[in-house]
């Protein structure tokens, strides 16, 4: 049986998934090259992902790329390059490094850039439910109206 931590619980608990589980990790955000802080982070999933494919589960692992961000714009600003070729050269770079490490890849990879429509959407969505507020040009969460 495997255990893991609950956040919410604020304890470790069974971890008793269906047959196919559903994981996500939190990707890179490709302006530098990657560092031990990233490989704990996918050494992690991937432990994860062998143990639950011995017990028999399917595992599906999504792995985000922040392809747009200010450190990344700020980088490519620096460097003199566009800043989707300073990140097409690091995920190259992060990808090898991943492959040398023997990890597992992930189910799929989505990028934010292919995403901005429906972020815009979300974001729009979230102010109009009254979820969000912005303040100082930027638009943020309202704990206080979201009842959980």
């Amino acid at each position: 049986m495997v255990h893991l931590y609950d956040t919410a619980r604020q304890a470790v608990v069974p971890f008793e998934p269906g047959p196919i589980v559903s994981m996500y990790t939190c990707g890179i955000t490709p302006y530098d090259a990657a560092h031990m802080g990233h490989a704990a982070t996918y050494v992690t999933y991937d432990v994860l992902q062998r143990r639950l494919r011995d017990l028999g589960h399917e595992t599906r692992c999504v792995r985000n790329i922040t392809d747009v961000d200010d450190p990344l714009l700020a980088k490519a600003d620096e460097l003199g390059v566009h800043y989707l070729d300073l990140a097409a050269a690091e995920i190259a770079r992060f990808d090898e490094a991943m492959r040398a490490m023997n990890m597992l890849p992930p189910r799929a990879e989505p990028r934010a850039t292919s995403a901005i429509p429906d972020i815009l959407g979300f974001i729009g969505m979230v102010l109009e439910s009254g979820h969000a507020y912005q303040a100082g040009g930027a638009v943020y969460f309202s704990v206080e109206a979201f009842d959980r």
